[in-house]
């Protein structure tokens, strides 16, 4: 059976399943190019060996690759498809996976600052459109991928809501916006309205030139450009550069040292922050909490507060 035949049923296999699998099917596609039209017991170690590595040898993306790979052949062997894997079975160092970065407020101010440099090279409407997506990324904490997925309609700035369909886990949700959020969307749907909208209300959000809506690499570019110009340089440690995935943490993380400040019950509140980003369960989100000074030392205030309610002895 052909490589990109088993590719095609597996995928068809595991979105029967509930999974949405898009990141995982372009990466099978991506390996099938790389080792070309062939039978899948024609695939050889070395072949599999060089897609692994790509140009820059083994990277935090390598063990991604051997995981949904492994997930493939181990389907292709349990259907006779294929008699062995041709995956290496020894996993060599890998980079530590990145540690999710935290803007500061100061930060935040400087990166959207910044978007005003995308006037070079770029459209004129981009700066002002990349301006208001890190405030939507921050402001509701959402994925990348589903702000790119966003079309007109899915914004209601007379119920101040936002409609994420078909997420991650393919669920559909409501993301409530506050005041300043809606402001700053209305002025986007007020300009995106100046450019090209052959779809109407479906059309995208974020768009190029009006038509196309934004591709999740460019954005990924137009954010190091952005964040290379607001003066955010690789942590100590680190060896890759703050990400606009870091957004979304910021977005958790803030948000919790708010209710810390606040006085509000915290562990109470979790789940429905949860929901908010749209994970399954609150395990997911306490992965987003990372410990940032700030985030210790309002915990650490809010447990002060409580050993001084009084007597907790039993």
């Amino acid at each position: 059976m052909k490589l990109i035949d088993v590719i095609d049923v597996y995928l068809a296999r595991q979105r029967s399943l509930g999974m949405r699998f898009e990141s995982a099917g372009r990466l099978l596609h991506h390996f099938r190019r790389a080792v070309g039209d062939r039978q899948i017991g024609e695939v050889t170690p070395e072949s599999v060996i060089d897609f692994l590595n790509g140009y820059k040898g083994p990277t935090a993306t390598w063990a991604l690759k051997h995981r949904v790979l492994s997930g493939l052949f181990r389907f292709a062997i349990s259907r006779g498809y294929a008699d062995r894997s041709p995956l290496p079975t020894v996993l060599p160092n890998l980079p530590p996976q990145q540690t999710p970065y935290v803007y500061s407020t100061e930060e935040l101010r400087r990166l959207l600052e910044a978007t005003s440099t995308l006037r070079t090279g770029y459209s004129q409407h981009v700066p002002a459109m990349y301006r208001t997506m890190i405030l939507l990324l921050y402001g509701t904490g959402m994925r990348i991928g589903e702000a790119l997925r966003l079309t007109l309609k899915d914004v209601d700035l007379v119920e101040d809501v936002i409609t994420i369909h078909c997420t991650k886990f393919f669920k559909s949700r409501l993301v409530p916006i506050g005041p300043k959020l809606s402001g700053e969307l209305a002025a986007h749907l007020e300009r995106r309205g100046l450019l090209p909208m052959p779809q109407g209300k479906a059309a995208p959000l974020f768009a190029s030139r009006g038509i196309r809506g934004w591709t999740y690499q460019s954005v990924v570019t137009m954010f190091q450009h952005v964040r290379r110009a607001a003066g955010i340089e690789r942590p100590i440690g680190e060896l890759r550069p703050p990400r606009i995935h870091d957004l979304r943490h910021t977005a958790a993380v803030h948000r919790v040292v708010a209710w810390y400040h606040s006085g509000e019950d915290v562990q109470r509140l979790l789940p429905q922050l949860a929901t908010f980003l749209g994970h399954i369960d609150i395990r997911s989100t306490q992965r987003y909490l990372q410990m940032t000074p700030e985030l210790l030392e309002a915990a650490s205030q809010c447990f002060a507060q409580y050993a001084m309610e009084g007597s907790h002895e039993e």
